[in-house]
């Protein structure tokens, strides 16, 4: 039976200020605060909220038939929380149905796995942490910022211990395979792969209100017959996209919610039914292996990484960042660390890009690629400064990390003995309060009398 996989990403750009050079060593923080409480409510309130509104409202009219996934980069969730928490408690509603999975993600939304195992995992694991507290849901399947895979990112995957792994169904990878079957990575048999099918997703996230668009008007019938259409032994169509398509990228005003809305029912109606990404791994077995040697990605007309690192600036950036990733990772300072999340973010690579697309790029404050690469790197200098000022520069990453591990490890032997000794303390103020009343108890009683004995009177004979 052919099933559909839809899923959406949630994740929001942070904005940063402008920053000039003479900033650089006085002023640590990088941040636009107004643009980002303003970008971020303008979204939640044109896209997030009605479209969540519609998925909740599909799930009631269709119950258990009617399934969706959502992931949520930890950045993302960040500025959720501070400027637009409805979305979150609309999606903790969504959560209670049963009809929802989140996915796990890293939690900056950035591009470590492309040079950092080490850091990569690290936040998979604090973004899985997130959702667990949010949800109540240990993702199983794992989303990388922009669709992003290789072999090697897969086999890193699995050894995290993820079902699946959702990537893009890139021409240049399948050659004559369908993305409508799954597949497993080539290098980690047990990690199936679920394919993004791009025409499929693109005529909703792109294509849906262009007029000069030979598929326009789109209705869910039509849409659905496509999928009817294609060969019965093709059962999975993975239609993943962000969520902002629904209500920005395509305004409310183009019925996009109607059409969305109108799917189950005409999926029904073909015999077409919707799984999460999870049922899909545990019911569908692989069609075989997909090599992936080359990274991919669901950006741009390549597919590729060329979107962030695609020219000298970008990958002068991308090396600078990741150049004091294990310094970061180790000296694990809560301030840096939250600077470190904000800096990965693709988008600060994205806007540096020289490429024509076809999709416009909003590049916010700048002006230019090259303004971006400038403001960014600005940013950048003062940030890998206050990492080497943490510890003396002379000290290597093994040695700082074997100094702070013995640090932490005489920290945890201090915090030890100092619950023994809390622990000694109270059994002495306990033995000492029972001898305190045991003393009051003896003390408290009269003492003994002593008694003589009675002398018997004997008559005095006369």
């Amino acid at each position: 039976m052919k099933t559909i996989c839809l899923y959406f990403e949630i994740h929001q750009v942070i904005h940063l200020r402008r920053y000039r050079f003479f900033d650089i060593g006085t002023d640590h923080y990088y941040y636009d605060d107004y643009e980002n409480e303003r970008s971020i409510t303008d979204i939640a309130e044109r896209s997030y909220m009605p479209a969540l509104n519609a998925i909740g409202e599909m799930i009631k009219e269709n119950g258990k038939e009617f399934k969706v996934a959502f992931s949520l980069s930890g950045v993302g969730m960040e500025q959720l929380e501070m400027h637009a928490p409805q979305v979150l408690e609309k999606l903790q509603e969504l959560s209670e149905t049963g009809c929802v999975e989140f996915l796990a993600e890293p939690y900056s939304h950035g591009l470590a796995s492309l040079t950092n195992e080490e850091s990569f995992a690290a936040e998979v694991k604090r973004q899985m942490e997130k959702v667990k507290e949010y949800f109540g849901h240990t993702p199983q399947i794992l989303r990388n910022s922009g669709l992003i895979y290789s072999d090697d990112i897969g086999l890193q995957a699995s050894q995290l211990g993820f079902k699946g792994m959702l990537t893009e169904g890139a021409k240049h990878v399948l050659g004559w395979k369908s993305p409508h079957y799954i597949y497993h990575s080539a290098l980690a048999p047990s990690l199936k792969l679920l394919l993004r099918d791009v025409n499929l997703s693109d005529d909703i996230s792109l294509r849906f209100n262009n007029s000069d668009w030979e598929g326009y008007p789109l209705f869910a019938d039509n849409y659905i017959q496509k999928i009817a259409d294609c060969p019965e032994e093709e059962q999975f169509y993975g239609i993943f996209m962000n969520l902002y398509a629904l209500g920005i990228s395509q305004p409310l005003s183009s019925n996009i919610l109607e059409f969305l809305k109108a799917l189950p029912a005409c999926a029904k109606a073909k015999g077409i039914t919707f799984s999460t990404p999870t049922e899909v791994c545990l019911k569908m077995k692989s069609a075989g292996a997909l090599d992936v040697p080359d990274t991919l990605s669901w950006m741009d007309e390549e597919r590729d990484v060329s979107t962030w690192l695609g020219n000298p600036m970008q990958r002068e950036a991308f090396n600078k960042l990741y150049s004091v990733a294990d310094r970061v990772r180790i000296a694990n300072d809560p301030r840096i660390n939250q600077d470190w999340d904000y800096l990965q973010a693709t988008n600060n690579f994205r806007f540096m890009t020289t490429k024509s697309s076809g999709v416009g790029i909003d590049r916010g404050i700048y002006t230019s690629p090259f303004d971006a690469f400038t403001n960014y790197m600005n940013i950048l200098g003062d940030f890998v400064t206050r990492v080497n000022n943490l510890y003396p520069e002379d000290i290597d990453n093994d040695e700082l990390e074997s100094l702070l591990t013995t640090i932490k490890n005489q920290g945890d032997e201090i915090e030890m003995k100092d619950k023994e000794i809390t622990r000694l303390q109270a059994k002495i103020e306990k033995i000492e309060t029972a001898s305190d009343k045991l003393r009051a108890q003896i003390g408290g009683k009269p003492a003994l009398k002593k008694t003589s004995p009675k002398k018997t009177s004997s008559k005095k004979s006369e």
